[in-house]
């Protein structure tokens, strides 16, 4: 009895009680309050607070709202100061029995298998018993301008930026945003809002606007969405006018729903200069805004495997006068396990239709599906085909064990959240540990959150607007939740749990550092981690890194029996991986000159 007495008074007390808001780190005097109620809970509630840990986060949408309430009832301040730290109170383990409740507030229990299932519905169409509307996919009209650029200019931009383009008659690429041919008014939008043509971009309009197949190996703030959405917009004004009941024209796959509200946001105000209508379908959204939508009529279609299918099954929406498909991010979306559906979605579009795909990496399995999707490809690469992280990346590796990882994580963040720019993205395995440690990490103070493929979109959406105003600093995430994140001052990112492959790894640091910032990313690698050890060590090799003894010998503990490889098993030269037509005669052989800077504008051979 006295101990539940106790443990009701320092949890009282707890509440009111806070550290001063100069402090960035969890108070001591929360700490000891926390170990008190810890170690005075009655033996018969233990094992209930146990199973509560247990128990997913919940909403944490709903929670901060029910928090910050509490507190303006009992006249207290807000949980955060004007810089969103934290004033104290308890967040995210609710307030039974010491603050270490569960969750139960909802946002948990997705919707895993559906797009499994999606699709299974749909009937095979045969198109050569179709009546086709002939389309018109070649509407470029190269300028003088580019016309007349010297072979030797034109090699010299291609070597100095690392392009490499394979396939027959390639169109020279562009460097101002008037030479891309497109109307006015989006040239004129193109220069109120950018300098210039990014890189991937000035090679991709001249392809895509002669209406061919591409193959693009292009990293995420390359500027690819203009590089496809543009010459999508163009194709579509000159098909025929849409009629009731057709589909979109241009459709764009997308792994998730963040990345999907990503490009629709981009491409918005462009399809709207064009009088053209677009619509993002994705999971986790109400159905029938989306659904009325497509009813109305769209021209341009941004969306994901899953929620599309649904639509086609219904009946919603059809794909029969789609003819320009844009799989982006490719790799990700055959690594999270969207073949299948891809391939049914791919079979309800007409087989003389224009496919684009874009893709950060070039394993086989996307070289499997361009060989099936598309036809006579050019293909397009940015930089070296070797795996290669940042080089304004400062990498970090711990080896650690695993019991290591949260004390010395809480300790990293207690020297970046002393920093002036102190935004933290943390990699975790699973839903549930991000949950756990977000739980844990908020009891203790900690300004966090967390996102993960359980939480529903409004949890979603609140979660990313409060970690990109930077009133909460530190975001939980895994993989698949982070793949659509689009925060450029990301200043530090962590590898709680070291990913599967370095492909991943790369990925995951690449969040940092964007747009020509510098950034910093700590990894904790444990002995079970040994097997990845080498191709970690690569990675960090190649971009000048300081490789920590520890590392090597692991790796040299694991050498030979690594079962941890990359996707590209071994050694990831593009020419002895044999793709899309590349052979060591020279960078652009069959593309920009051979790898000379003489020749004649004319493709094939090693000529314009």
């Amino acid at each position: 009895m006295l101990s539940r007495v106790l443990v009701e008074t320092v949890s009282r007390l707890s509440l009111y009680l806070k550290p001063p808001s100069s402090l960035r780190t969890p108070s001591s005097v929360g700490r000891i309050f926390q170990r008190l109620c810890v170690t005075s809970t009655p033996p018969e509630a233990s094992s209930v607070l146990k199973e509560k840990n247990r128990q997913p986060l919940g909403d944490q949408k709903t929670v901060y709202h029910q928090v910050a309430l509490q507190k303006m009832r009992s006249g207290r301040d807000s949980r955060y100061d004007d810089r969103g730290y934290r004033n104290g109170g308890s967040y995210g383990g609710g307030y039974g029995s010491g603050g270490r409740g569960g969750g139960g507030f909802g946002g948990y229990g997705g919707r895993a298998g559906r797009d499994q299932m999606a699709g299974r519905g749909l009937r095979e169409i045969d198109w050569r018993s179709q009546d086709l509307k002939q389309i018109e996919k070649n509407f470029y009209h190269e300028l003088p301008v580019v016309a007349q650029r010297s072979q030797f200019e034109v090699d010299r931009w291609m070597q100095e930026n690392q392009v490499t383009v394979h396939g027959r008659d390639v169109p020279r690429p562009v460097f101002e945003f008037n030479e891309s041919g497109f109307p006015e008014v989006l040239v004129n939008m193109l220069y109120s809002n950018f300098e210039r043509p990014t890189i991937i971009q000035s090679i991709s309009w001249p392809i895509a606007s002669s209406g061919r197949d591409i193959v693009s190996i292009a990293k995420t703030g390359s500027g690819k969405t203009l590089a496809f959405i543009l010459p999508g917009i163009i194709h579509t004004t000159k098909q025929p006018p849409r009629g009731r009941g057709e589909g979109p024209s241009v459709l764009v796959l997308l792994p998730t729903r963040e990345l999907a509200q990503q490009v629709q946001e981009v491409s918005r105000e462009y399809c709207k200069a064009m009088g053209l209508s677009v619509t993002c379908l994705f999971g986790g959204a109400a159905r029938g805004s989306q659904a009325r939508d497509l009813e109305r009529g769209v021209d341009v279609a941004i969306a994901t495997p899953g929620r599309l299918l649904d639509f086609l099954e219904s009946g919603t929406t059809n794909l029969r006068r789609c003819s320009y498909l844009v799989l982006d991010e490719a790799d990700r979306m055959l690594d999270m396990g969207f073949e299948p559906q891809i391939r049914k979605i791919v079979s309800q579009i007409r087989p003389d239709r224009q496919t684009l795909m874009f893709s950060a990496t070039w394993p086989k399995e996307v070289r499997a599906l361009a060989s099936d999707f598309q036809s006579d490809h050019a293909f397009l690469n940015v930089g070296s085909l070797e795996l290669a992280a940042n080089h304004n990346i400062t990498q970090v590796v711990e080896v650690v064990e695993e019991y290591q990882k949260q004390g010395r994580m809480m300790s990293l963040l207690t020297d970046i959240m002393n920093q002036p720019e102190c935004k933290t993205l943390v990699f975790v395995e699973t839903k549930r540990k991000a949950d756990d440690l977000t739980r844990s990490m908020r009891r203790d103070g900690w300004p966090t959150l967390c996102i993960h493929g359980d939480k529903n979109q409004g949890e979603r959406d609140w979660v990313l607007s409060e970690f990109k105003s930077g009133k909460t600093p530190i975001l939980l995430a895994t993989d698949v939740a982070a793949r659509g994140l689009d925060v450029d001052d990301i200043k530090f990112v962590i590898n709680y749990d070291y990913p599967n492959n370095s492909e991943d790894y790369v990925h995951r640091i690449g969040r940092t550092a964007r747009c020509e910032k510098k950034g910093t990313a700590y990894t904790f690698f444990t002995p079970s981690n040994a097997p990845k050890a080498r191709d970690l060590i690569k990675v960090m090799e190649e971009a000048n890194q300081v490789v920590p003894p520890e590392l090597v010998e692991l790796a040299d503990r694991s050498s030979g029996r690594s079962t941890g490889r990359s996707r590209y098993g071994g050694k990831r030269s593009y020419d002895e991986r044999g793709g899309g037509g590349a052979s060591k005669r020279g960078r652009y052989d069959g593309g920009y000159g051979g790898g000379s800077y003489g020749g004649s504008y004319g493709g094939g051979g090693g000529r314009w």
